[in-house]
């Protein structure tokens, strides 16, 4: 990225690690963010849970600072850092749940980094840091090789030094690391394990950019299906077959293997043993960072399946809805074709006009002409003398939708399903027409409809007549059922 005037200007004004150092609440938001989500390395938390964390951490800041400090409630705090103009918190809701749930963005978690870099350290090792970056250069240049000769020469080198070194400590000398050397190779480990874990929120991140970029890209869509699809599958191997995608299943793979979790846990246990690094002090959770690794990857793969589960039912109504269209039009045409079997042809079955030019002439076309401005004549209105009743005006019909609703749940307490002719016998219609058609529009996350095309189903109900005198009305509809 080149940082340049405007560059960092955009960024300034945009990023929300940038708005977050400028904010005059930079110190709470980063402290206690710090202390909630990247000390213990949670990933999602509840609303009520960190609201009530959020308020102890207030109260306890104006007992120093004065009442006046932080006037609002924790919960207008939170929704504050996740609103989109600041975008220091992700809220959103879990699937089956209503209650709000929080976790850190990417943005938020590298500003809360780089504030953990400011502070002096005691001592800055150089050495595993040439030495990794030796190594890495020796490994990108092995690698490259395509030589059959020259790679079978640096393996055999290889070899050399191995047998060297073991007759060195056959022969009693045996090479130690001293305690500078120790502390210097232990601080890069426990920066690299805490960048690591930070990587996994923003690849979880760049995962849901991808998930709202399709969505985008369905909602928006006017091609066919079939494109659609490919263009979006084609989208998704892309992500998984890049670079990034590439290196997280490769790491993926690596860490679930049991024979590497027990050989770092070992590896941890021996290290952090050392007097050296002992002195140094360092985190509890060192020990199990291993797992933490995990547990991030897991919820990034979670993440994952959960985008992908949604995806493929956002697919699959817009199928729905896709076939259901399909299928009236097919009806439609298989109505009028048997409305038209029986009567006789007409003489013209088709007509095409005959081919000829469209000749239109700029000088044919009429001038313009003002229109004529209407005369409002101010005239007294006065009320007449015919005797009309307004109650006419409010005569409206209202269907309860909410009380069928209920009907249809108690009907399917003791069943399975239940058919709209049956629904109508145990309790009669009582408003007609207007409340057969209200049936046949209800939806709920309890039941479903299902409409059987195949077996039409006559249902009858009770009316009054304008002479006061009950008649009985009947609709043929195809049979409508209900299933729990």
């Amino acid at each position: 990225m080149s940082l340049d005037y405007a560059t960092l200007d955009a960024l300034r004004s945009h990023h929300p690690a940038w708005r977050l150092l400028r904010s005059d609440h930079a110190p709470l938001v980063a402290s206690f963010l710090h202390r909630v989500f990247v000390v213990p390395n949670v990933r999602l938390m509840a609303a009520a849970d960190l609201a009530e964390a959020l308020e102890d951490a207030l109260y306890a800041l104006r007992l120093n600072l004065g009442e006046t400090a932080f006037p609002k409630s924790a919960l207008e705090y939170l929704n504050d850092w996740a609103a989109h103009d600041k975008g220091w918190l992700r809220k959103f809701y879990r699937s089956g749940t209503d209650e709000a749930q929080f976790d850190l963005t990417p943005a938020t978690e590298k500003a809360i980094a780089w504030l953990a870099q400011l502070s002096e350290r005691h001592f800055v090792g150089t050495e595993s840091r040439l030495l990794t970056l030796f190594d890495l250069l020796k490994q990108m240049s092995e690698g490259s090789e395509a030589d059959p000769a020259k790679r079978i020469a640096e393996l055999q080198k290889k070899r050399a030094e191995i047998d060297a070194e073991i007759a060195r400590v056959q022969s009693g000398d045996v090479p130690l690391l001293d305690d500078t050397a120790l502390k210097d190779r232990f601080q890069q480990f426990t920066q690299g394990a805490r960048e690591l874990l930070t990587d996994f929120r923003e690849v979880e991140h760049n995962f849901r950019q991808l998930d709202r970029r399709v969505r985008e890209r369905i909602a928006l869509w006017e091609g066919s299906k079939g494109a659609l699809l490919e263009d979006i599958m084609g989208e998704r191997d892309a992500i998984a077959d890049s670079d990034q995608g590439k290196s997280f299943r490769a790491f993926w793979d690596f860490l679930l293997s049991s024979r590497r979790q027990e050989e770092l846990t070992a590896l941890l246990d021996r290290v952090l043993a050392l007097p050296a690094v002992a002195h140094l002090n360092p985190d509890a959770r060192t020990r199990r960072v291993h797992y933490d690794w995990m547990e991030a990857g897991e919820h990034t793969q979670r993440t994952v399946a959960a985008l992908s589960q949604q995806l493929r039912r956002f697919l699959d109504d817009q199928a729905w809805l896709e076939n259901r269209r399909i299928m009236d039009i097919l009806h439609g045409i298989e109505s009028k074709a048997l409305a038209l079997r029986d009567a006789p042809a007409p003489s013209n079955v088709m007509e095409m006009a005959q081919a000829s030019a469209d000749i239109a002439l700029p000088m044919e076309r009429p001038l313009f002409t003002p229109s004529v401005q209407p005369v409002i004549a101010d005239l007294v209105l006065q009320a007449g003398d015919e005797d009309i009743d307004p109650a006419k005006l409010f005569d409206q019909v209202f269907v309860d939708a909410a009380r069928l609703t209920r009907h249809i749940r108690h009907a399917l307490q003791d069943r399975a399903q239940i058919t709209l002719a049956e629904l109508v016998a145990s309790q009669p219609l009582q408003q007609g027409l207007a409340e057969l058609v209200a049936y046949l529009q209800l939806g709920s996350a309890s039941f479903s409809t299902v409409v059987d095309e195949d077996r039409p189903e006559p249902i009858h109900w009770q009316t009054l007549a304008t002479d006061g005198q009950t008649i009985t009305r009947s609709a043929r509809l195809p049979r409508v059922i209900f299933m729990r």
